[in-house]
């Protein structure tokens, strides 16, 4: 009988169960999970007695592994609350943000240097982006749930409700890989503080006074899209920054509304959502030049 050697993917997939970790199969060179959502849910199989989400139909189970696997070339999660990981991401800045933005390891390392401490020794993954995924093994006294640049600008986390691509799965950006195979640290002290500290309360954005002249229309369009920036959730913010913005600057590009007025409303609202000062000024630029390159005039809109 011939053994034919498992696949890359496989024994990724192999070498994270058997460190613990649940792993679930993501689309083949995609981050996106290979499994149904709950409207989706057939009712069968492990669903029979109602919908299970990815985090309970993680596995470390090598048989069924072998057989998922052996289906097609699936990228492999790892599900990191089941594998009670908390793994700090550290993002690279994207085509929007302005020019000398700061990366996530620029900005976890100022973090780290402002807490006097040294950036903890653990495992580390490359990410096709050129960031970084740092994995620590998280308190079980605490359930860490997922944030997006709480702890500082891009610096994300995954825990409770997250995934990461594991080393060993291929995207079209290219693959991820492992950098350092060192021990995986308890989640320092200093960190779970940073993690778990109060927020500070959500306060209105301030808006500036407008002229006399000011459509009233073009004012409450205004009010209204800044307020719905401000209360946006992490996750998107910055995409309801750059859709609002471009609903306002037709009225910019009308005459109605003064564009220092619009980036200076709109700021006060990103800033209020929790985005930075440099994030706020370069999707509002960019929001706005597009709006008055492509705004039609007012009689045919």
């Amino acid at each position: 009988m011939t053994h034919h050697p498992p696949s890359a993917l496989l024994s990724a997939a192999l070498d994270a169960a058997e460190r613990g970790w649940p792993v679930i199969p993501l689309h083949p060179r995609s981050k996106v999970p290979a499994l149904h959502g709950e409207r989706r849910c057939p009712r069968t199989g492990d669903c029979t007695d109602g919908h299970r989400t990815f985090e309970q139909r993680a596995t470390t189970d090598r048989a069924r592994i072998e057989r998922c696997w052996s289906a097609g070339p699936f990228n492999v999660g790892i599900a990191t609350g089941p594998a009670g990981l908390l793994v700090v991401d550290l993002d690279t800045p994207k085509p929007q943000d302005e020019k000398g933005t700061p990366d996530g390891a620029a900005n976890f390392l100022a973090l780290c240097e402002r807490a006097g401490q040294v950036i903890p020794t653990t495992r580390r993954i490359r990410t096709p982006s050129g960031g970084e995924h740092l994995y620590f093994a998280a308190p079980s006294s605490v359930r860490f749930s997922n944030t997006t640049g709480t702890l500082t600008p891009k610096v994300d986390t995954r825990a409770w409700g997250g995934q990461v691509v594991a080393p060993g799965s291929v995207t079209p950006q290219g693959p991820y890989t492992l950098l350092d195979d060192a021990p995986i640290a308890n989640l320092p002290e200093w960190l779970q503080n940073a993690l778990t500290a109060p927020r500070k309360p959500v306060r209105a954005p301030v808006l500036p006074v407008l002229a006399r002249d000011t459509s009233r229309y073009a004012a409450v369009v205004l009010e209204r899209e800044v307020a719905a920036v401000a209360t946006t959730a992490e996750g998107g913010r910055q995409a309801q920054l750059l859709r609002a913005v471009r609903a306002v600057g037709r009225f910019v590009a009308w005459g109605d509304l003064d564009r220092t007025t619009v980036e200076e409303a709109f700021t006060s609202g990103g800033e209020t959502a929790g985005l930075s000062p440099a994030e706020c000024r370069a999707t509002i630029r960019k929001a706005l030049d597009y709006s008055l390159r492509t705004a039609r005039p007012r009689e045919t809109a």
